[in-house]
């Protein structure tokens, strides 16, 4: 691994976000490089340490929470700056839990990019947590699992009040608002593949005393 910071590292899965991303921080003047979830991201970095890391949260693979908890159990990565991008985990515990486990900053989807840029500027400026905070495995995977069955909760009552909603609509306005429903319908999947992953993650550990 290299130990010259010197490039922005930008994780999404979605293809869209990461060219807008990928092109506003180069038009800016920084060196970015991307990666499509959290596993890819881990392959940059084992290449050439990043000075900062913006990540999305809910991706395939491994997603944003699990990469940071790597990033941070590493003794050549844990001071490094992860930003978080999100669009779905954007409560008050989903933020907390962010913080818990080392996150540096947390902004919300849709970008405001004159807000964004001065936060990535000043991260840069003064470098990463100097106290990095990480649960142990257990703790991490269980605080994770609640985290996602209380948002499998909130997409299975989105779902429904949509699909109650695309019924009483006339057919000229269903086209865009089918397109919303099929979004959450898709992070409702990636939701339950991850949470039957820590599960089963879970059910490896032997229950602390």
């Amino acid at each position: 691994m290299s130990t010259q910071p010197g490039y922005i590292l930008v994780v999404d899965d979605i293809p869209d976000i990461l060219k807008l991303l990928d092109a506003t921080l180069q038009f800016k003047g920084y060196r970015v490089v991307t990666a499509r979830d959290g596993q890819e991201a881990l392959d940059v970095i084992k290449r050439e340490r990043p000075a900062l890391v913006i990540a999305d949260i809910l991706m395939p693979k491994m997603d944003g929470f699990s990469l940071l908890h790597r990033i941070r159990i590493d003794p050549e990565t844990c001071d490094i700056p992860v930003v978080f991008l999100s669009a779905t985990y954007v409560g008050q515990e989903d933020k907390e839990f962010a913080r818990a486990i080392g996150v540096t900053r947390f902004i919300e989807k849709p970008v405001d990019f004159d807000k964004f840029f001065p936060i990535i500027s000043d991260i840069l400026t003064r470098g990463g947590p100097t106290t990095p905070i990480s649960l142990n495995d257990f703790e991490f995977y269980d605080r994770y699992r609640k985290r996602l069955e209380v948002k499998l909760g909130q997409k299975e009552t989105q779902i429904a009040r949509d699909e109650h909603l695309l019924r009483t609509l006339p057919e000229a306005d269903r086209l865009t608002f089918e397109s919303t429903l099929q979004q959450a319908l898709k992070e409702r999947d990636e939701v339950q593949l991850l949470l039957a992953k820590i599960r089963e993650r879970l059910d490896s550990f032997s229950k602390p005393e």
